[in-house]
């Protein structure tokens, strides 16, 4: 392996992990469980997705490649659908936003949901 390749993967494990700890941060640090989802889900999405990237750079492996883009690309896609029915989960029990949070949407919404 080459010095240039090192340091890529080094300043992707890097810049990865430095992602996913700034998730982990929002997640202590943030007011409300849906700011803590937000961070959760962008920070942690981009952290594990440039990490997995940086694997599949290091291995230089046409199979571990292959997993480690299909683990990005699942992550892509999974995220924000489950972010979405957490958030919505948690809307409906009775969570509700924080004071900062001006316009809340969903409001009507969950009222039409609640009237069927």
């Amino acid at each position: 392996m080459s010095d240039v390749q090192n340091i890529a993967v080094g300043l992707i494990l890097l810049t990865g992990s430095f992602f996913a700890f700034v998730a982990s941060i929002g997640l202590l640090r943030l007011r409300d469980i849906y700011m803590r989802m937000h961070a959760a889900s962008k920070a942690g999405t981009l952290g594990s997705g440039l990490m997995m990237v940086g694997l599949a750079v290091y291995a230089a492996e046409i199979d571990v490649i292959s997993r480690a883009l299909a683990g990005v690309v699942f992550f892509l896609l999974t995220t924000p659908v489950s972010t979405h029915l957490l958030a919505r989960a948690a809307y409906l029990v009775g969570h509700k936003p924080a004071e900062e949070t001006r316009i809340d949407d969903y409001a009507d919404a969950v009222k039409f949901d609640r009237d069927s």
